[in-house]
């Protein structure tokens, strides 16, 4: 409140002060109506307005839920009657989420993703089964913290399903938030607060450049920056945290990064490109260390460089405000253990 008071003191004019507390006001009440609304509805009335979302068309929802077009249109006119304000835009090609609609959207798929995880679990549990758990992570970390520890998970509890899903983190954070996860291994992206969430801090990594066997720098004892500046490149996307450090390390030293660059966070798109034995890959030392390992057989080396190139911490990453179950909070705690 102190800070939409500030805001409200750069008007002079009286008249618009007041608007501009009424309109705050207004949004406050339509949030605040909105979160008890979600919790208040029937599961049926909630799954709609998510497949609304989905499909746009509410002919299209109305059948995929088995109830008439006009009871649908019914129950989404009442929902928007209680909140104060439209869910979806009408469109000329669809229905389109609105502002608010997002909102609703988000805390409704964690009710539903909650629901579908505890159905799942009495399920298991009334088979003699063990559960189910689903992580996102980032490359490094799955490779040298999450893949351990779910073998020795599934060594412990053969029954247990285990869903592993590789991405940036800017999408494994989305996938937490709307309940797809039950934790994350990566980096807080600047858009999320990092309140909303339990930051477990994990480790730095180093990043080590890979390339063919027959590569010209291969079996050099020291390789220099500046040695690999001018050959071809296959490097993740703008943004990430490798593809700054790596940028960073030549700044430090007063280079230009590579020029000759195809951009790509793709893993298997860099192997299929590193059968070009001039390119040039950089990654974290666990995911070199797995693929140059005797047991891959890969023609793969790594180029010893002479400057160290590190990326930030990453983190586990759970949400504060949803519950894990038993096995997957063995499994967290299993992944702490080995960072």
């Amino acid at each position: 409140m102190v800070q939409i008071a500030a805001v409200a003191e750069r008007y002079e004019n009286s008249d618009i002060q007041t608007k501009f507390y009424n309109s705050i006001y207004h949004i406050i009440n339509v949030i605040t109506n909105l979160m008890h609304l979600i919790h208040r509805l029937k599961l049926n009335h909630i799954r709609l307005i998510v497949k609304i979302a989905e499909v746009q068309k509410l002919q299209f929802a109305a059948n995929s839920m088995g109830m008439s077009q006009p009871a649908a249109s019914r129950i989404l006119k009442e929902i928007e009657a209680d909140i104060g304000a439209p869910l979806f835009v009408r469109q000329a090609r669809g229905m389109e989420v609105s502002e608010l609609g997002e909102a609703f959207l988000r805390h409704a798929r964690v009710i539903l993703s909650q629901l579908d995880s505890l159905e799942t679990e009495i399920a298991d549990l009334n088979a003699g089964d063990r559960g189910e758990i689903a992580v996102g992570s980032v490359t490094g970390p799955a490779v040298s913290n999450l893949v351990p520890a779910v073998e020795a998970l599934k060594r412990a509890a053969p029954g247990v399903r285990v869903s592993i899903e590789i991405g940036p983190s800017y999408s494994l954070l989305r996938g937490l938030e709307e309940g797809q996860f039950d934790f994350v291994l990566g980096r807080l992206p600047h858009a999320y607060d990092g309140s909303e969430f339990d930051l477990l801090p994990g480790r730095q990594e180093d990043v080590v450049l890979m390339a063919h066997d027959t590569h010209p720098l291969a079996g050099q004892h020291r390789v220099t920056l500046a040695q690999v500046q001018n050959y071809e490149w296959v490097i993740q996307d703008r943004g990430t945290p490798i593809r700054k450090a790596v940028e960073g390390a030549f700044y430090a030293l007063g280079l230009r990064p590579p020029a000759n660059v195809t951009n790509s966070s793709s893993l298997l798109v860099a192997l299929a490109m590193l059968r070009n034995r001039t390119i040039i890959t950089p990654q974290t030392r666990e995911v070199a260390e797995l693929l140059t390992d005797d047991n891959i057989g890969s023609r793969i080396c790594v180029l010893p460089l002479a400057d160290s190139i590190r990326v930030p911490v990453f983190y586990a990453i759970k949400n504060r405000h949803r519950q894990m179950n038993r096995i997957g909070q063995g499994l967290l705690d299993d992944v702490l253990r080995r960072m």
